[in-house]
């Protein structure tokens, strides 16, 4: 299959899609939280989020040129990256970890690049981990990795932002494994202090042409924009609040944010 192709073949359902359509077709909204690999107590805030029932767990690999990236999550990179955290130290690291759900690794295409292909994935299999997140990688130009990752057993998970046209939509929700990420704006992560339009409209486009779960992510700052945003979507991507949470209040804290964020989907 190549992205630029137009000729999509949908994949069977691996680790992370089925666990998220089983949670979703049971009436469950999904919660999936982010946490900087590298940064001092990220296993145990990991390990924290997934006891306080996230669905999923985004893990980062910091980069030093970030893209989506914004303030709270570029200085727990840094910092993660000042103490000497690599990609593969993040990843064997990643490899002690056992929550019960599913990980994607989230972090950018030159470190695939350079590592190839083939041994990314490999790596990232043998890290435990289900999915992976690109998301300097256009979809038109993801041909590639896409076959490599989807050989390997990785669930490629593309975004779609605001701004994708509607003729090449259904076409990257097509393509994409595990979930689709609808990016709630435009601009880097972090909390905001109401939830963008964008944010619904987006989701509801991708719910339109694709049956596959459906997350928003980027600007949910709170319990109740996650709710909101669920109004629509199958569930909700959850990364600076996390983050900003570690560095100030360290791995247990993050556990009880993200309880929150549960009990406020739960009750919906």
């Amino acid at each position: 299959m190549n992205g630029a192709s137009g000729d999509v073949q949908t994949p069977a359902f691996g680790t992370l899609e089925t666990r998220l359509r089983a949670r979703r077709d049971s009436g469950a909204k999904l919660l999936i939280p982010y946490v900087t690999g590298g940064y001092k107590g990220w296993q145990r805030a990991v390990e924290a989020a997934a006891a306080a029932g996230a669905d999923a767990i985004e893990i980062g690999i910091p980069f030093s040129d970030p893209v989506i990236d914004g303030p709270v999550i570029q200085q727990a990179s840094t910092a993660a990256l000042d103490e000497g955290a690599t990609p593969a130290s993040v990843l064997e690291e990643a490899r002690e970890l056992d929550t019960g759900v599913p990980h994607a690794v989230m972090t950018y295409y030159n470190i695939c690049h350079h590592q190839g292909h083939e041994r990314f994935a490999a790596a990232l299999v043998e890290a435990g981990m289900s999915g992976a997140i690109l998301p300097d990688l256009p979809y038109i130009e993801a041909g590639p990795w896409l076959d490599d990752a989807t050989e390997a057993g990785i669930e490629v998970i593309l975004l779609a932002a605001p701004t994708t046209p509607d003729h090449r939509l259904a076409e990257l929700c097509g393509a994409s494994r595990g979930f689709v990420y609808a990016v709630g704006l435009l601009g880097v992560t972090g909390e905001r202090a109401s939830l963008a339009r964008t944010a619904t409209e987006i989701a509801a486009r991708c719910l339109a042409v694709t049956d596959r779960p459906v997350l928003t992510g980027v600007g949910i700052g709170s319990p109740s924009q996650a709710v909101e945003a669920c109004e629509v979507s199958d569930g909700a991507i959850i990364g600076s609040a996390v983050v900003r949470t570690l560095m100030s209040d360290g791995p247990e804290a993050v556990g009880e944010l993200v309880a929150s964020y549960r009990t406020a989907l739960d009750r919906g």
